[in-house]
């Protein structure tokens, strides 16, 4: 064994020493890798033999070398043994930077040994890499913003083109595919090449510019990372027409004229005019009766007219004085106007004590109708107003109807006036009858002539018959509304002759017309339109109005005075809390050429003003809530004022720009009732009132009515006015002895109950005293009125000294004392002669604190001059109790009942002074 070892190792350094065969590899190579990845694929795969094998190291492969700083490459031997070997990137590889690489490998084998010396080489391969491109770029628009403009109604096939591209290195990712519009609904469409087109003809009137956005898609369908913006313009073809004018104009309540087309100008595309006509009108028919009119009551806005007293109103709102209205049907909603609907089945009878009875030869019926054609060929007659018999006959006395679009007044007079035959039937024929809109009509009668007003315009009719008078009888007459009552000549009365429409203060007035004057101030309209700085119209600029303001012609021969013109055309409002909504505007025009009648048409323009919501008002009423007095104030003949101390304010809510809450302000504004109601049981008129004097209502627009419920002050007027007039509001009982507290409560109203106040309740306490106490001086306890004073007067004392020879000294002072009696009872008439001319403004109490405090001050009578020293003894007594009384006010009196009791007794205690000192002889001396 020891010689086979010795053998084998000295073969060994012999085969290490020879390596006689350089390595092998492909002549070229060609690989594939993937951007940002290391692995390279190859073909044909790396391998290297050597025909040395399987010697070890001369037969094995150590190493590939690549030749080429710049190839981010580098070779790895997998096997040593079959020379296999493995490409790989030696840092990223991004194919935008570059494609492809081209570098030279060799293979090299271990050499001779271990020490690797003696190694060899192969033959240089030539290597191809190409690197695949990964789509990690998205497309990017070259412009961040695209802009193009067309002309109106026309179809491009290429509006503009956008342009994206994309950052990866092959075709595939780097290819922009398709382009696609992202906003919807627009009238546009793109194609893969980026050209934007217009799928409809576009109108400048309807849109004048477009804003698109649109986006990229590579072949890889990789989405443009942001959208890219393409503004349209749209020009217009030169038209005709208004330019520069908003569809809507809101309008806030009180700002007085606005403008309504302050940019407003007229585009006549340069041709030469000669005249150029334009009409506004102002379409408020939707608006209550017509227009934004005042809702007060009828009989509210008749005395604000200045109208005649002595109407009745036959449509009154239902109560329970007025309740023959309740069952007619009435339009809600309508901003507190009170409007009847008649559809032909309802009608309503006026009770006899309403209905005037002797009409006399002037009179006057007006009413608000809203009426529209009859149906059917044979229209019947539709009665509005109708004065016929009760029973047994079927005549009627006067009556007022619709028939055939025609307005027919029917007045038959009686026999006992003139037996001859006269007119009796008066025709109108007018548009207005069955337009459908609202309109107001008055009818004076100054019989045997009669006029129609419609809307404030004379009409005198186009046809008048004559009759015979009506035979005299003891018939009743019955008056209806709505229909004609028919209560003979039938076996069961009824109705006939039904009214279809709307009716909305109806009144009648006998004895007098009305005037124009008062006639156009109760259908005048609140709202219409106007003109701003008529001064800096040009001179060419002719302009007029309708009646009621709704309807403006403007007319001018230069476009640019016109253009001055139209953008001073305003609306104005005048009510303080006018009615919200819309109202609409339509404007024609008419443009005329030299030589030509018309020569251009311009569009009409419709728009609208919206009327913004009032701030509504809240309406409150303070005051003291309890007055206490005593039964003798009650008693006495102005009794007392429970509202003496009453407030009314008004205030809204209104919001600051600056300031982060809403704020409360104060407002002024007209009521037009107020209402006092008595609660609990009605008053009895055997023993109390509840009144205002006349007086007190001079010099305001005010009128009142009462009744054992209360009592009711109205009349559009300021509400320091009614304050005024509350405050005089008298409560009397002239037997309180059963009465303990009368309770109030007091209401007020802006246009017609739209904003009513707080219920104000108010309490009277009536003071009861057990050991009534008698005045030592009567004429403090004298009424406002003066009264005669039946009794004479004259002293006791006075006899015995008139009968014997009564000394000098005596006699002077009794002829001193008779003549200082009398002159205070000239200063006390003269005092209630003043106090009456005040009225019922001052109260009983402050009546009887002066006359107490005259009394207080009255000169003492002295009888005997022997008692002098006592009566100065007395007299400062009486002083002292002066300055007790004279030191309480007027409101510790009114309010502190201890007090009011002392001074009672302090009086009562002079009175019996003075009955001791004096005494008074009824049979003597009168004055």
């Amino acid at each position: 064994n020891e010689g086979k070892h010795s053998i084998i190792y000295g073969i060994l350094p012999l085969l290490f020493t020879v390596n006689k065969h350089k390595p092998w590899i492909e002549a070229s190579y060609h690989g594939v890798i993937t951007e940002n990845m290391d692995t390279v694929l190859l073909d044909p795969p790396l391998v290297a033999l050597d025909k040395d094998a399987p010697v070890p190291y001369a037969g094995e492969i150590c190493a590939f070398k690549i030749n080429g700083d710049d190839a981010p490459f580098e070779a790895v031997v997998l096997n040593r043994t079959s020379g296999e070997g493995v490409l790989r990137a030696s840092s990223p590889v991004d194919c935008e930077n570059q494609k492809e690489y081209t570098f030279i490998i060799q293979a090299y084998d271990c050499g001779a040994g271990p020490s690797g010396a003696n190694w060899k080489k192969s033959h240089k391969a030539v290597v191809h890499i190409q690197v695949d491109d990964v789509n990690e770029f998205s497309p990017i628009f070259r412009e961040s913003l695209y802009k193009a403009s067309i002309t109106e109604g026309k179809i491009y096939d290429s509006i503009l083109q956008v342009e994206a591209w994309d950052q990866d290195c092959s075709p595939q990712y780097s290819q922009i595919c398709n382009y696609e519009i992202v906003t919807a609904g627009t009238p546009f469409a793109i194609d893969r090449n980026g050209n934007i087109r217009n799928t409809e003809r576009l109108s400048y009137d309807k849109q004048q510019s477009y804003k698109i956005m649109v986006t990229a898609f590579d072949c890889g369908q990789k989405r443009a990372k942001e959208d890219v913006v393409v503004h349209i313009e749209v020009k217009p073809v030169c038209k005709p027409g208004w330019q520069g004018w908003n569809k809507r104009v809101d309008y806030e309540p009180g700002t007085g004229s606005k403008q309504l087309f302050p940019k407003m100008h007229l585009e006549t595309c340069g041709g030469p005019l000669s005249g150029v006509k334009a009409m506004v009108e102002l379409q408020t028919n939707h608006i209550g009766k017509g227009c934004d009119r005042e809702t007060y009551s009828e009989k509210s806005l008749q005395k604000l007219c200045g109208a005649a007293s002595g109407s009745t109103d036959l449509l009154p709102a239902p109560s329970p004085s007025t309740n023959w209205t309740a069952a007619l049907l009435t339009d809600s909603g309508r901003d507190s106007d009170l409007i009847y609907r008649f559809d032909g089945r309802q009608a309503a009878n006026v009770p006899d004590h309403v209905v005037p009875q002797n009409l006399t030869d002037q009179f006057t019926i007006a009413t608000w109708m809203k009426h529209g054609p009859s149906p059917g060929l044979r229209a019947e007659k539709e009665t509005l107003l109708c004065s016929s018999d009760k029973t047994e006959m079927n005549r009627h006395h006067y009556s007022l109807y619709v028939h055939n679009c025609r307005l027919v007044f029917l007045l038959r007079r009686d026999f006992t006036q003139l037996d001859t035959f006269r007119p009796a039937e008066f025709h109108w024929k007018l548009e207005q009858i069955c337009d459908k809109e609202w309109h107001y009509y008055v009818i004076n009668v100054e019989f045997p002539a009669v006029t129609l007003f419609v809307d404030g315009v004379t009409y005198e009719p186009y046809l008048v018959t004559d009759d015979w008078p009506i035979h005299a009888s003891k018939i009743d007459t019955q008056l209806t509304v709505g229909a004609c009552w028919q209560g003979g000549e039938v076996a069961t009365p009824r109705f006939t002759q039904y009214f279809r429409g709307s009716l909305s203060g109806l009144t009648i007035r006998p004895g007098r017309i009305e005037t124009q004057k008062v006639i156009s101030c109760l259908q005048a309209c609140k709202e219409g339109l106007d003109i701003n700085s008529l001064e800096s119209l040009a001179k060419d600029i002719k302009f007029h109005f309708n009646p009621a303001q709704s309807v403006l012609v403007v007319e001018g021969e230069d476009v640019d005075s016109i253009n001055t013109a139209m953008t001073k055309v305003s609306y104005i409002n005048s009510r303080q809390f006018p009615t919200p909504g819309l109202r609409r505007l339509h404007i024609t025009t008419t443009v005329q050429c030299f030589g030509e009648d018309t020569c251009l048409s311009i569009p009409d323009i419709k728009a609208v003003v919206m009327v913004l919501p009032p701030s509504e008002p809240r309406i409150t009423i303070a005051g003291s809530n309890r007055l206490v007095r005593p039964a003798s104030d009650l008693r006495g003949p102005l009794g007392v004022a429970p509202f003496k101390e009453l407030h009314i304010t008004s205030t809204v809510m209104k919001g600051d720009g600056f300031a982060r809450r809403p704020g409360v302000m104060e407002v002024m504004h007209n009521l037009d009732y107020c209402d006092v109601l008595v609660i609990g049981e009605e008053l009895n008129p055997d023993r109390e009132s509840l009144e205002i004097h006349h007086s007190a209502l001079l010099g305001k627009h005010l009128d009142a009515t009462n009744s054992t419920s209360g009592i009711s002050i109205y009349g559009v007027d300021s509400m320091a006015h009614y304050e005024q007039a509350l405050r005089q509001v008298r409560y009397r009982n002239w037997r309180p002895a059963n009465l303990s507290e009368r309770r109030f409560r007091l209401t007020c109203s802006e246009l017609n109950g739209r904003y009513t106040s707080n219920e104000f309740n108010l309490e009277v306490s009536v003071l009861h005293h057990s050991a009534p106490v008698e005045h030592a001086n009567h004429m403090a306890v004298q009424s406002q009125y003066m009264r005669p004073i039946h009794h004479p007067l004259m002293m006791h004392s006075l006899n015995s000294h008139m009968s014997g020879s009564a000394p000098p000294a005596a006699t002077v002072v009794i002829v001193v004392c008779i003549a200082a009696l009398v002159v205070i009872v000239v200063i006390g008439v003269y005092r209630i002669h003043a106090t009456h001319q005040e009225g019922s403004r001052e109260d009983e109490d402050e009546v009887k604190d002066a006359e107490e405090e005259w009394d207080n001050s009255a000169l003492t009578i002295t009888v005997n001059p022997m008692e002098v020293r006592q009566e100065e003894h007395e007299e400062e007594e009486e002083e002292e109790e002066e300055e007790l009384v004279g030191g309480v006010t007027s409101a510790e009196s009114e309010n502190t009942d201890e007090e009011e009791d002392d001074d009672e007794g302090r009086e009562a205690a002079k009175e019996r002074k003075q009955k001791g000192k004096l005494g008074w002889d009824s049979s003597s001396i009168t004055y």
